[in-house]
């Protein structure tokens, strides 16, 4: 009896470590594939280095495409302007070894005076385009792609997409990796199919096993020794009153509430994702998506405030009093100019009031895009909270954001002292004091 159950737990343990084995051996199979193929789309691991228009292999071009999709598109498209300058042709007006520091910080580029760099800037409205944590491959790879989609068509949506650069038929970029995709998800069925196996095995083992006991109970010939194991149960009992098991029980409970407090104190206050129903349907995504309506010119103290205010009424009117006029949603709008009421708006973004902030110090002085801190505005329906604005984010922001001093004599000194004894490390908020409590706490 007793070797009877050694034989059938060896087995059990076999089969399991043979099964896991063989998913393993699958699963290295499929990353070796997909190594010497390509980046699959959405991966964020480099794809190889962009040559020239036209270059790069199918799997480095389909990874530039995701890259650039999840990083490029809320300001971005290649054959058509939207917050900022098609990108079509710029392996051509510009080398790659210009492009990746840009791309990786253009606020640095700016302020060490390139002349393309500013003359960018300076075309755009000073609007600062943000600093991506990208690797070089990464960045070659959304060249690729910019390159293999020059002068196709963009969608057609009902007007010029914000932050959109699908092209009118999309299946050869889609299609080029198709083959890593496609074994990483058969990788996974067969995965799938191999857990289901061994579970079935292991119940079928213990339904044999227990059958076997029973076959043994009614047998004669068994001596004490095989009784003893044959009639031997698990003391669930012992286990329940084990000192040790109940200090490790009481442990791991004490930790998670522990946890648990910890994360309720730390997200007072916090509202991210916070998105209310307004009074009135107004969508982002149609007015600064669909249509291209710069923020400031319904937030018009945006580059000359402390806040950028909510629009009023008259401004709606600007084009709707000829667009749209039959719309319920407008009408509303109507309603509150001839009852002489504000459109009771919900505010979205709050600061405390011991924090201060200034719109204009940021956008107009910094060149900060709305984006940086609202995230794609222009592909929001309802507006929602996409920033943690919490003061961390806030100061590490400040941390890692140059500054751009140049043509700016209230800087020279300043940056002459700091290059002196951080000669390696930009000029950046921190380093003009951007981290001191009474910057934003007086």
């Amino acid at each position: 009896m007793n070797s009877f159950l050694s034989r059938t737990s060896y087995w059990v343990l076999a089969l399991f470590l043979a099964l896991a084995g063989s998913a393993s051996a699958q699963n290295a199979t499929t990353a070796a594939t997909v190594t010497k193929q390509g980046v699959t789309p959405g991966g964020t691991a480099g794809a190889a280095p962009a040559t020239a228009a036209g270059g790069g292999d199918a799997a480095e071009i389909a990874a530039g495409d995701a890259l650039f999709k999840s990083n490029c598109t809320q300001c971005h498209a290649v054959n058509e302007k939207v917050v900022g300058p098609a990108l079509s042709g710029i392996t051509k007006r510009r080398p790659i070894s210009w492009i990746i520091p840009w791309v990786k910080n253009s606020a640095k580029v700016v302020a060490s005076g390139d002349d393309y760099a500013v003359k960018l800037f300076n075309e755009n409205g000073k609007q600062q385009m943000p600093s991506f944590g990208l690797s070089d491959k990464e960045i070659t790879s959304i060249m690729a792609w910019i390159t293999s989609q020059e002068g196709q068509a963009t969608a057609a949506t009902g007007g010029p997409t914000a932050g959109n650069a699908a092209t009118a038929d999309g299946q050869d970029a889609g299609a080029a990796g198709g083959a890593g995709a496609g074994a990483g998800k058969y990788a996974d069925i067969l995965l799938i199919v191999l857990v289901v196996v061994l579970i079935v095995l292991v119940v079928t083992l213990v339904i044999i096993a227990n059958l076997m006991k029973d076959v043994l109970g009614g047998r004669k010939d068994l001596d004490g020794r095989d009784i003893e194991i044959l009639e031997q149960r698990f003391d669930w009992a012992g286990l329940y009153k084990s000192p040790v098991l109940r200090g490790i029980v009481g442990v791991v409970a004490a930790l998670a509430l522990l946890y648990a407090g910890v994360q309720s104190v730390m997200a007072v206050g916090l509202t991210q994702g916070y998105q209310p129903t307004q009074p009135i349907a107004f969508s982002h995504k149609l007015h600064a998506g669909v249509n291209n309506i710069n923020c400031a010119y319904c937030h018009t103290s945006v580059y000359k405030a402390k806040s950028a205010n909510i629009p009023s009424a008259n401004i709606c009117m600007n084009c709707h009093s000829q667009i749209k006029t039959e719309s319920p949603e407008i009408k509303k709008i109507y309603r509150a100019i001839e009852r002489k009421q504000p459109i009771q708006w919900v505010r979205v973004h709050n600061l405390p009031d011991l924090a201060y902030f200034n719109h204009s110090q940021h956008t107009q002085v910094g060149g900060i895009q709305c984006q940086t801190c609202h995230g794609p505005i222009q592909n929001m329906e309802v507006v929602y909270q996409y920033s943690p604005l919490t003061m961390g984010w806030c100061i590490n922001c400040h941390r890692e954001t140059p500054l751009n001093t140049k043509g700016n004599a209230y800087y020279d000194n300043l940056v002459k002292l700091h290059d002196k004894s951080n000669n390696a490390v930009p000029f950046t908020v921190s380093s003009n004091g951007g981290t001191e409590c009474s910057k934003c706490h007086y």
